[in-house]
């Protein structure tokens, strides 16, 4: 979900002791530690089988298993052999169900098959585990299998093929429910013990799917195979808006978010202070910014209202004391990033001025003010904020949260304001604003995030004054590690109306500390910013990259380089493009053992250009003709 990674914690984790839902706690449908648990009582009168009377898989079932879907992997990818092949599988599956999605392996191979289902089988699949769905939705397994089983939807609502199956299905006697009904049903069961389910361990990920799923909008990390944890580095990634893969959905499924959406102001203390709570609540504002603005805004609302309402902070709003916490800071990132500029206007007012330096300089809280500048798209918010935060980027940038520098030069670029001032302080704050040689310097210092004087570690005392720039010195040493947030920084500067002074600095770059950059993962994308900048003149733009003329060969057999030299190439006109053929093909045997150099080679169309020269000018004058009408096309 982009929101952190899957709690370490223990199959049956439930909300913190003290919360409404405790460990043990009256209907949380988990027995107290020690206690062996007993079969549950559902409200219907039906009881939940004990454990031990789940159906286990045989060997013989997982090896039966483990071939078919081996088979259908080598198997044409279309056609009747294939479609019964598949038909036959999923029948198996279905009277095996629920033993396949409690165990490891054979969850597995059953995500990997509902992928391949057609609507009907994998409606009879769904239908073989609904009795059981509380148990499989919180399995640490059969979560997994809910999760493919409803990130199928997207494909099989808009098949046209699919649709006139259900009609037929419809059509006949006692069959199966709808795909949509389904869903619905599956929907209604999480509505009735809502609390459980967000604040179960495994069974939110079952809500955070289905809240997508009704809203017709995947987010990013749910569009792969919804297996595995996430790394730690993505332990703190930033809760940024991500853009969702959307679909048709009927009706029906907008008024159940309605719906779902209306559970959680019933309870929002606790989507606001438990961890695994929080995470579905944070989905759901994702979604309904998108589909059910309205909803979004009400739920927004409540939060900020039940947040405000708490007591005092010592130093200003109760906010200040949530926006320090790390679970419900997590969810005012989100609340940030979803409000419109009215409600950030009030938020910023009533909440956050004046506080802005501290929050910076503060672990937690610093995350939380990132997503409000990059929420900020009007002058009259930035205004405030620049003022308030401008004079304190060195301090920023000492105490280790360079990302609130990123995100406010990330505002002025997007605001269009402020710009020539914070360069101007960024000059100040890495040391390079004085003597006004060492501005030459900035890119260098920018990617790396280090100061003048570390960078080139000069060792110069308190009160002295500054050196002057040795370009001599700036020429030998090798270009440092390029940072993320050093190569964004760099992004937003070069997209600046006027990126004079960052484009001066590039061009002082050797040639080996320009290759270095554009084979670093990280300032790759610098490169690619002064390609699409439309800030940056073809003059300018030629400036900087003539620097790359003699490493060529270099940047093609690099994998990021690679993808460069493929930029550049692509807008590059016929001159530069023999420039850069011809330099190539000087080692020709080369790039093509390369794993990366024999793709640029072929996209260069190098053995052509070697053996026949002019059918290759031909050729290339012919692609020419053809962007120039495309851009002339685009432009009108």
């Amino acid at each position: 979900m982009g929101l952190g990674p899957r709690s370490p914690h223990k199959a049956g984790r439930r909300l913190p002791a003290g919360s409404k839902r405790g460990r043990g706690a009256k209907g949380s449908g988990r027995a107290p530690p020690g206690r062996r648990q007993q079969p549950r009582q559902f409200p219907d009168g039906r009881s939940e089988p004990a454990l031990d009377a789940y159906p286990h898989l045989s060997p013989e079932a997982l090896g039966y298993f483990r071939r078919a879907l081996s088979a259908l992997k080598e198997a044409p990818e279309t056609g009747e052999e294939r479609e019964l092949m598949v038909n036959n599988i999923l029948k198996e599956v279905e009277s095996q169900a629920l033993a396949l999605a409690t165990n490891r392996t054979g969850s597995e191979m059953l995500q990997e098959l509902l992928g391949f289902s057609p609507l009907k089988p994998l409606c009879r699949v769904w239908a073989a585990l609904r009795p059981n769905f509380r148990f499989v939705a919180c399995h640490r397994c059969g979560v997994h299998v809910m999760q493919s089983a409803l990130l199928q939807l997207p494909r099989l609502l808009g098949s046209p093929a699919e649709k006139e199956e259900e009609k037929e299905e419809a059509g006949k006697a006692g069959t199966l429910e709808t795909l949509e009904e389904l869903v619905l049903g599956l929907a209604a069961e999480v509505c009735d013990d809502f609390l459980f389910y967000c604040g179960d361990t495994h069974g939110s990920f079952v809500v955070r799917t289905l809240l997508q799923v009704l809203g017709g909008a995947l987010l990013e990390s749910d569009r792969a195979k919804p297996r595995g944890s996430q790394s730690s580095e993505a332990q703190r990634a930033p809760a940024r808006e991500c853009k969702p893969a959307e679909f048709e959905v009927p009706e029906a499924f907008l008024n159940c978010l309605q719906d779902l959406s209306s559970c959680f102001l019933k309870d929002i203390a606790v989507f606001i202070t438990d961890k695994i709570s929080s995470f579905c609540l944070q989905v759901a504002l994702q979604i309904l910014h998108r589909k059910l603005p309205q909803c979004c805004a009400r739920l927004c609302n409540a939060v900020i209202g039940y947040l405000s309402t708490r007591n005092s902070s010592a130093d200003g709003s109760p906010l200040l004391l949530f926006l320090r916490d790390q679970t419900s800071s997590r969810l005012l990132e989100q609340v940030l990033l979803v409000s419109d500029p009215p409600r950030l206007q009030s938020l910023f007012k009533d909440h956050l001025q004046g506080q802005l330096q501290t929050l910076a300089a503060h672990p937690i809280a610093n995350f939380p003010l990132q997503r409000l500048l990059d929420a900020v798209t009007t002058p009259e918010l930035l205004s405030p904020v620049f003022e308030e935060l401008s004079p304190a980027l060195e301090a920023i940038l000492a105490q280790g949260h360079p990302g609130v520098v990123v995100a406010l030069v990330g505002a002025c670029r997007r605001v269009g304001a402020h710009q020539a001032k914070v360069l101007q302080l960024l000059l100040e704050a890495f040391h390079c604003a004085e003597p006004a040689s060492r501005q030459v310097a900035c890119v260098p210092l920018f990617a790396t995030l280090m100061a003048y004087e570390v960078y080139y570690g000069l060792m110069e005392e308190e009160g002295s004054e500054p050196a002057e720039h040795q370009e001599e010195v700036a020429a030998a040493r090798a270009l440092g590690e390029v940072t993320v947030l050093g190569s964004l920084l760099l992004q937003h500067l070069l997209h600046f109306s006027n990126p004079g002074l960052i484009l001066r600095s590039l061009s002082a770059l050797t040639g080996p500390q320009l290759l270095a950059l554009a084979q670093s993962p990280a300032g790759s994308h610098v490169l690619d910013a002064i390609l699409t900048s439309p800030s940056v003149s073809r003059k300018q733009r030629r400036r900087v990259l003539q620097t790359l003329k003699g490493q060529y060969v270099a940047l093609a057999c690099s994998r990021h380089g690679s993808r460069v030299l493929d930029a550049i190439w692509s807008g590059a006109a016929l001159g530069a493009r023999k420039e850069i053929a011809a330099e190539l093909g000087e080692q020709n045997q080369e790039l093509i053992r390369d794993p990366f150099g024999h793709h640029v080679a072929r996209n260069v169309a190098l053995t052509t250009f070697l053996k026949r020269r002019e059918a290759w000018e031909q050729q290339q004058s012919a692609v020419a003709k053809r962007r120039r009408a495309l851009n002339s096309i685009l432009e009108d």
